[in-house]
């Protein structure tokens, strides 16, 4: 699936009207879906708490607080891309402060097309993010089976008196010629010997 068929989620936490305005129409219902803008860091946590986003997007400051605190955690949760949007005097300060958590920053004043191209850019992040996130349930997955079947041989060895390769090659044995997987032929063996 290619960038431009993706949905992503987006969290717009911002109390500047002439933004969320520019930017509702930066992120079409196409492509960006859904959009939630919230007008104080207080608020844009509750969204937050409610349901994940692909991205947030963070216009510092905030009525009730400057928004830093808030992208950092944001940024340290999985899945979730953010931006800080700040005055150009204090982008370096914040952007020292925020990189090292996957926060990306934009100093204000910006143009249209320089936030059209951070957009591009969160959107390759989440891409990145994505692939890592099956990789990571890949290898869970493979450490639950590996664990069921550790049991399962346990099982077998003092159930059957099996030695460990003896176990091991059963269960393999068994997973080939009924075509099913080592987890499945181990649930078996708990199922039966415990």
């Amino acid at each position: 699936m290619s960038l431009k068929e993706r949905l992503y989620s987006v969290l717009v936490v911002s109390a500047a009207e002439k933004l969320n305005i520019a930017l509702s129409d930066l992120l079409p219902e196409s492509h960006y879906q859904p959009v939630r803008i919230v007008t104080s860091v207080s608020a844009g946590e509750r969204a937050w708490n409610e349901r994940s986003y692909d991205f947030v997007m963070i216009n510092s400051p905030l009525p009730d607080d400057a928004g830093i605190r808030f992208a950092v955690d944001t940024g340290r949760t999985e899945g979730a891309v953010v931006l800080l949007l700040v005055r150009g005097e204090l982008y370096d300060d914040v952007r020292d402060r925020v990189a090292e958590h996957g926060v990306f920053a934009l100093a204000k004043p910006f143009s249209r097309p320089v936030l059209a191209l951070a957009l591009d850019w969160m959107a390759s992040a989440r891409e990145r993010l994505r692939k890592l996130e099956k990789k990571t349930l890949s290898v869970e997955e493979k450490m639950e089976e590996i664990r069921v079947v550790n049991r399962a041989k346990w099982l077998l060895i003092s159930g059957l008196k099996m030695e460990e390769p003896q176990a091991h090659r059963y269960i393999e044995k068994q997973a080939m010629d009924r075509c099913v997987s080592k987890k499945e032929i181990a649930e078996e063996i708990i199922k039966t010997y415990s």
